[in-house]
């Protein structure tokens, strides 16, 4: 190469790197606002306590592919009692022209036929134990005869309930299975309002359903909950997500999903979830005892607002005044009065009225704790020795005789003039149905005339005849002056 082409070579690298350089400087001065916002910076270093989720992407479709299969659709059956058909009645005036008609024929009749019609429900679940413990909400499996989980592969099992707590609105299943995918558990305590969540379960029957949303809230207190502080979220939860878990950012499970607040039953931005940590702590009481036990102080309390704080020396409002003291209760042994405002249990400050029943809730009945008080404007500390809240019943399914059986009946033999009215000899009327039968389609008010070709008079007949059965019966069923032939398969 000659010194004339070594130069002109030199030159033109030198124009091209001034070239791309200047290019370089004022492209990057030109970057957008949504382009820098996309550029990859190092973020500020916080402790674990201040930032207990780091992200700068939430992938919810990872979340849905590795936990998704834990989470499972639970079907319910169950009888309609005369209670429930009593609801069903309309509340109306007696001067309306229809109240009659009602009160005559509606739902209140102890013999309306459709006393002990199957009913069927939905909700959600999620496995917390790869030997088959199931968590959900108890008012899912409340008054259930028959509960089936079905799991993502399509397996379907009967579920045992091994009990529930109405007040915290938590039920705890078992199947019988083993290495099932579990979820993992997550701290609500560290989640901040504004960060990102995902619900899973079942809305309307939609199995598997995820929806996204964010925290909204923390420690909601509901009418007629007192007793959990629930996470509200604006994730959409409808009918049938019920039981179903709450996912952070990490994939952890922090609430249970569990109400809605809607005028129209269907989601409109406010759903809650019961935190995953009073979950467990039931949970754990449910399968070491079978009932949850609650600490109790035996007050009446309300909400300290602007002005009763002024009136009570307060500087600002805080705390729970009490505007009641049952005698005999533990709060009356203690000396507390009417007045007082509880400020502190043990070492929690109380903020709000709806944290005393929630902290008390949690002591150990027995066991003595300080109250702070506030009391004519001056501190007093009392010591009370907690008492325990009445427990509510705790049962799993109920094995009446209708659940004992293989076939899932309970009948009666007809009587005389009952036959005669129907023109048929011998007869079983079935009262309740259950599992098998319900399944089959046998209906409240059928009468049994054989099985198997048997002729049936009385419940002894129609068991021997099950039990020296196969795993499959015909029944000969009259129903509305028609007979049919129903094929059973035996539990």
């Amino acid at each position: 190469m000659n010194r004339k082409n070594l130069i002109n070579g030199i030159f033109a690298a030198v124009l091209v790197a001034a070239f791309v350089g200047a290019y370089m400087h004022f492209a990057s001065r030109s970057i957008s606002p949504v382009h820098a916002a996309m550029v990859a910076r190092p973020a500020p270093e916080r402790s674990a306590a201040s930032a207990p989720v780091a992200y700068s992407v939430v992938d919810f479709a990872e979340i849905v592919e590795r936990d998704g299969p834990a989470v499972v659709n639970i079907s319910v059956s169950s009888r309609l009692r005369d209670e429930d058909l009593a609801d069903a009645m309309p509340q109306l005036n007696p001067d309306d022209p229809l109240f009659e008609f009602f009160h005559r024929f509606g739902p209140k009749s102890p013999h309306n036929p459709h006393k002990g019609q199957i009913v069927r429900g939905q909700g959600s679940g999620f496995i917390l134990s790869d030997d088959g413990v199931i968590l959900t909400n108890a008012h899912v499996v409340d008054g259930a005869q028959e509960v089936t989980v079905k799991l993502t592969d399509r397996r379907e099992f009967r579920a045992k309930v091994i009990g529930k707590d109405m007040p915290s609105d938590i039920a705890v299943l078992r199947i019988a299975a083993t290495n099932l995918p579990t979820v993992r558990i997550g701290d609500p305590g560290v989640a901040r309002v504004g960060e990102p969540v995902l619900a899973i379960g079942a809305p309307f029957g939609f199995e598997n359903s995820a929806s996204s949303g964010i925290i909204s809230a923390k420690s909601r207190t509901l009418p007629e909950d007192n007793y959990v502080p629930f996470i509200q979220t604006d994730v959409a939860v409808n009918p049938g997500n019920s039981g179903g878990p709450l996912f952070n950012a990490r994939g952890e499970v922090i609430g249970v999903n569990s109400q809605i607040y809607s005028e129209t039953g269907g989601y409109e931005g406010l759903s809650f979830a019961i935190p995953i940590d009073v979950a467990i702590k039931v949970k754990d009481q449910l399968l070491r005892h079978g009932k949850v036990t609650r600490g109790r102080l035996g007050v009446m309390i309300q909400e300290v607002n602007q002005a009763l704080a002024e009136s009570f020396g307060l500087k600002h409002p805080r705390g729970a005044l009490v505007s009641g003291v049952e005698k005999s209760s533990p709060a009356e042994r203690a000396g507390i009065r009417i007045g007082d405002i509880i400020v502190r249990v043990g070492d929690k400050d109380i903020g709000d009225s709806s944290e005393l029943p929630v902290l008390v809730a949690e002591l150990k009945p027995g066991s003595p704790v300080s109250l702070g008080i506030i009391r004519k404007a001056e501190p007093v500390t009392l010591t009370i020795t907690v008492g325990e809240m009445k427990p509510e019943r705790v049962a799993g399914v109920q094995e009446d005789g209708a659940q004992k059986g293989r076939m899932g009946l309970a009948v009666r033999p007809l009587e005389r003039g009952e036959q005669r009215q129907i023109g048929v000899s011998g007869g079983l009327l079935v009262e309740e149905v259950s599992g098998p039968a319900a399944r089959a389609g046998i209906q409240v008010g059928d009468v049994v005339l054989s099985i198997n070709g048997v002729p049936v008079s009385n419940a002894e007949q129609l068991r021997s005849v099950a039990e020296k059965s196969g795993r499959h019966v015909a029944l000969l069923v009259l129903r509305d002056s028609s007979q049919l032939f129903i094929p059973l398969t035996l539990g």
